[in-house]
């Protein structure tokens, strides 16, 4: 069985390189156009009370968030493993921890589910390699996994698939800004509606996920929250 090394790599193109890349018909144009005062797919009202809900649930002594922009190999998942597996090995249980991850960038496919990989090549929009064939994943590779599909050398399998890190209580969110400039720049590339896309995209957020309006704004509720910062790449 290939084994996921943690090895760090060149650091990924920025978030407009990333959107640009081989894709001359994606003007970066099209970014502008969320932004602007009469934007196509205007931004929902944030639910306040659904935001305060999430973030009540950061308590405990050790609180950490992770700043996850770039699908970085096994890192955005692998870091909260770790920070929860330490703390136990040092005398704090996992309930005694809170652990939250903010999927923003171009990380933000990690929060959507497979039908969405595979329509929508988001594997290869996220520059995000399935680990075995390491060519673009047409699935979302952290949910759900198959017993085996992560290993670490000195620590073997390790469960860090989205839904096994929630259930040990790690809290996920996906920046709503980001989603709408990526379904916008899809929709634009594919002659597509943006706001339908957009729906879609929110429609299949995974079970758990928070949206939050903005990945920055969700990283200063944390701290807030006297969560420490670690960023995973």
């Amino acid at each position: 069985m290939e084994q996921n090394k943690l090895v760090q790599k060149t650091p990924r193109r920025g978030f407009l390189g990333t959107l640009a890349a081989g894709a001359a018909a994606i003007g970066l144009s099209a970014l502008a156009t969320p932004f602007k005062l009469n934007a196509a797919v205007p931004e929902p009202p944030a639910d306040a009370n659904q935001l305060d809900a999430f973030f009540n649930k950061i308590n405990g002594k050790q609180r950490m968030v992770f700043d996850a922009t770039h699908p970085h190999e096994m890192f955005p998942f692998a870091w909260p493993k770790v920070f929860l597996m330490t703390n136990e090995q040092s005398g704090t249980p996992s309930n005694e921890c809170s652990a939250v991850v903010v999927l923003r960038h171009s990380a933000i496919g990690y929060a959507l589910d497979d039908k969405l990989w595979a329509k929508y090549k988001l594997g290869e929009v996220f520059e995000a390699n399935d680990h075995k064939t390491m060519a673009p994943a047409l699935r979302n590779p952290f949910w759900q996994p198959k017993t085996g599909d992560f290993a670490v050398p000195g620590l073997g399998n390790v469960q860090i698939g989205i839904n096994e890190l929630q259930a040990a209580g790690v809290l996920f969110c996906v920046c709503e800004t980001a989603m709408t400039v990526y379904s916008a720049v899809i929709a634009d590339k594919i002659k597509g509606d943006a706001a339908a896309i957009r729906a879609e995209w929110v429609a299949g957020i995974l079970p758990g996920v928070q949206p939050v309006p903005s990945g920055v704004w969700a990283l200063g509720r944390a701290q807030a929250k006297g969560c420490g910062y670690v960023f995973t790449g």
